[in-house]
């Protein structure tokens, strides 16, 4: 059973604060979010039978700082053979400028430590060059990508420009690997939080902003030729300060959902925010 990291991370992976680019730029929220995941449906030759957890996700800083990420994953699968737990911690951190990123996932399964990615990616004029630390020391590199804070920025900055479609290629540090993953966006219109909306307690003041359906579709590798089958997508709603929700991840043979529960609002970098403006 694989887990992917950046499918629960990305949307995490990667939520801000004032991003950088001057005036005008986009003002993402800091924040803490909690999720409550629960199976949304199994294929036949799945071995799931249900599974129930929770994700807490904390993203701080600023376009002076740079951005700090903390996110822990605990999930409970009930399995044909058994019971089994995954804990998943993500943290990094990626400069202002999305040039430097800092990266530690560690995943444990049945309170058993099980593997451990770390190291250090940077944006260089040859592309992207990653100094693994764990699993083992090694250096990697491909072409140019986006780290997660980076790739976020741009997203938002594409819907507001209304681009309904690209592709964007990324690397996120939750796993070990030698290429990067493709991404294939499709972004909706802005629509508002209906009345009966099943996350709108949980979002307070947010309930009053619009959202847009964003659907993601992930490819290991740099190239999809448009007939590959993704790795796995994810479907969530985006709100215009970066805060993302009513996630349905689905991968090959089950999908799961990831519906907020609790939202703070963390105190903004206010001088910093002046700054980047002005």
């Amino acid at each position: 059973m694989r887990l992917s990291g950046y499918a629960l991370s990305v949307l995490v992976p990667l939520l801000g604060a004032t991003a950088a680019g001057g005036a005008g730029a986009q003002t993402l929220a800091p924040h803490r979010a909690v999720y409550d995941l629960a199976l949304a449906d199994a294929g036949d030759d799945s071995d799931i039978m249900q599974l129930a957890g929770r994700w807490v996700f904390e993203f701080s800083g600023s376009a002076c700082q740079g951005y700090t990420l903390n996110s822990r994953i605990v999930m409970r699968f009930e399995m044909s053979d058994g019971p089994s737990t995954i804990d998943q911690r993500v943290s990094s951190f990626e400069d202002a400028k999305g040039e430097t990123f800092r990266f530690s996932t560690k995943s444990f399964i049945d309170q058993e430590f099980d593997s451990e990615v770390t190291g250090v990616a940077r944006l260089e004029p040859s592309g992207t060059v990653i100094d693994y630390d764990a699993p083992e020391d090694v250096e990697h590199s491909f072409a140019s990508t986006k780290f997660p804070t980076a790739q976020l920025r741009e997203l938002l900055q594409k819907a507001k420009a209304g681009e309904r479609f690209y592709e964007t290629v990324i690397f996120d540090g939750t796993e070990f690997t030698d290429e990067p993953v493709l991404v294939s966006m499709v972004v909706g219109s802005p629509k508002p939080v209906e009345k009966d909306d099943l996350e709108r307690d949980a979002l307070g003041v947010l309930a009053q902003d619009t959202f847009r359906p964003v659907t993601a579709a992930y490819f290991d590798g740099e190239g999809a030729d448009g007939e590959e089958t993704s790795d796995y997508n994810v479907s969530f709603k985006l709100h215009e300060n970066g805060v993302q929700r009513d996630m349905l991840i689905r991968y090959e043979n089950y999908s799961m959902t990831a519906r907020l529960s609790e939202l703070t609002i963390l105190d903004n970098d206010e001088k910093c925010e002046a700054e980047t403006r002005g």
